[in-house]
């Protein structure tokens, strides 16, 4: 396959480019009966859309979502649900003066190097503007895992450059654009946001997902193992240079005997595994920490070649954001639901005879 497709029962294909005339997303394996309007899909976009605030690029695109196939009657039939999003807002001629450049940090050279051509205007394939059907095909996962499992799937950005939360407070992270757990910091964020535009640079971030509802027994012992397919489906977004399950890589500084998680009937002592062992869930809360690397395109020259290997200056103007990872929360959560989709009825097809385990151990919170 030419790596367009993730998922295995509940499997979803993207296409489209940043500035082609639309994109899309073809959902298969949705089990019949959900309930889905186009309105179901507004909430989430909007979230992962740029434009909203001065912190993101000033695209602003409508991002409306038409439903071509697989619901009748305001229901999913089980058959292949195609989704599509018409590109509103797009300015090609910000790339006239780059189209023949590589911009260094970038997939300009390297999609060269595999196809032999390129689509220059906004990155084309390589653009986050994919990621909105990701979005949208998250939203369908989210709303069956709700209804069918009681699963909810939440994050936050947890790191904006050097600067970390004070406090966490989950009720304010979707009452500001920084998607920010500590309220009293957001004024900060916005200084910390305007220096870093005016200076024409851009910084990284981190972003924490939580899922909270899953049962015990979701993955493959091997291949296929829950947080293997997590960490594959985290790193396909654009800028990201890391994945964390659980602890992490602060694992490395531990030792084994604070590391394991304790079991009483109540419930785990703690949660550094993660929720995950041994590739199959534990019951417990998942969580997912994510690494995006600052944005490349910037007003700031660059020393580069071109598409005939002679040395040019790149400076890239147009609408770019100083921080993907700002509004990187969303896609996040939403890739998270569609491997806890794909791995939930892959769990039914094989093990759904087997029922309920004794003993079972409560999830406490996260």
């Amino acid at each position: 396959m030419a790596g367009n497709t993730f998922g295995k029962l509940f499997a979803v294909t993207t296409f489209g480019e940043s500035h082609g005339p639309a994109i899309g997303c073809v959902v298969d394996g949705c089990p019949p009966g959900l309930p889905l309007a186009a309105e179901d899909f507004r909430h989430d976009l909007e979230r992962r859309a740029t434009g909203r605030t001065r912190h993101t690029s000033a695209r602003r695109e409508a991002d409306e979502v038409e439903i071509l196939s697989g619901v009748y009657e305001g229901l999913t039939t089980g058959t292949p649900i195609a989704l599509l999003v018409r590109n509103t807002d797009a300015r090609s001629r910000d790339y006239d003066r780059i189209a023949a450049q590589f911009r260094p940090g970038h997939a300009d050279y390297t999609y060269w190097q595999k196809y032999g051509i390129r689509d220059p205007r906004g990155g084309g394939r390589a653009s986050a503007r994919e990621t909105t059907m990701r979005v949208a095909a998250g939203t369908i996962a989210r709303k069956w895992l709700a209804q069918r499992h009681g699963v909810a799937v939440r994050g936050w950005l947890s790191q904006l450059g050097d600067v970390v939360p004070a406090g966490f407070d989950e009720g304010v992270v979707e009452g500001n654009p920084f998607f920010w757990p500590h309220a009293p910091q957001v004024q900060e964020l916005e200084a910390y946001m305007d220096a870093l535009r005016k200076s024409g640079d851009s910084v990284g971030a981190r972003v924490d997902v939580v899922a909270t509802g899953l049962p015990p027994g979701w993955g493959e012992p091997v291949y296929g193992k829950l947080d293997g397919e997590l960490a594959g489906a985290l790193m396909s977004i654009n800028a990201v240079k890391g994945v964390e399950i659980g602890d992490g890589f602060a694992s490395v500084a531990q030792r084994g005997s604070a590391h394991r998680d304790p079991i009483a009937p109540e419930g785990f002592a703690s949660n550094h595994a993660g929720g995950v062992l041994g590739g199959i869930s534990t019951g417990q809360p998942l969580r997912c920490s994510v690494a995006f690397k600052p944005t490349s395109s910037l007003r700031l020259p660059v020393d580069s070649v071109d598409t005939d290997g002679r040395p040019v200056e790149v400076v890239t103007t147009g609408r770019h954001d100083p921080c993907v990872g700002i509004r990187a929360v969303p896609i996040c959560e939403a890739m998270v639901a569609l491997v806890l989709m794909d791995q939930a009825l892959r769990h039914r097809a094989q093990c759904g005879d087997v029922g309920d385990v004794d003993p079972r151990i409560p999830a406490r919170k996260p």
